[in-house]
């Protein structure tokens, strides 16, 4: 079992940026896949960034370049640092671990644990 909890959403101005944490605990992150998905309402949840376990890294067309995901080890933690953050951006952040195959991290049925969402308001 894995628990996973966000922290770091809130409400920025356009252009701003934000570093969301997912901190792990039960097990050691680094032995899954970590994901960022996001959801609006009335909207399905959809992919925003995930860290394979061989460190390979994939983001979602719509925050290449802005956003990075990264993992502390030592704090079995998992990062999304969200930079230039757009209207757009506005979402519940969930984090995710998965211990599937790198081809399925796109896909939010993969995962096996969840955190509880962080709200990213970004206003314009």
């Amino acid at each position: 079992q894995v628990q996973l909890v966000e922290s770091g959403g809130g409400l920025v101005q356009a252009g701003g940026s934000l570093r969301l944490s997912c901190a792990a605990s039960g097990r050691t992150f680094s032995t899954y896949t970590a994901g960022w998905f996001r959801q609006v309402p009335g909207k399905e949840r959809e992919f925003v960034a995930a860290l394979a376990r061989s460190s390979r890294t994939y983001y979602d067309d719509s925050v290449k370049g802005r956003f990075t995901i990264s993992r502390d080890n030592a704090q079995n933690t998992v990062y999304l640092q969200m930079n230039n953050l757009k209207a757009e951006d506005t979402a519940v952040y969930y984090c995710a671990a998965s211990s599937n195959a790198d081809y399925v991290v796109r896909l939010s049925r993969r995962y096996d644990y969840w955190g509880q969402g962080t709200q990213v308001t970004v206003s314009s």
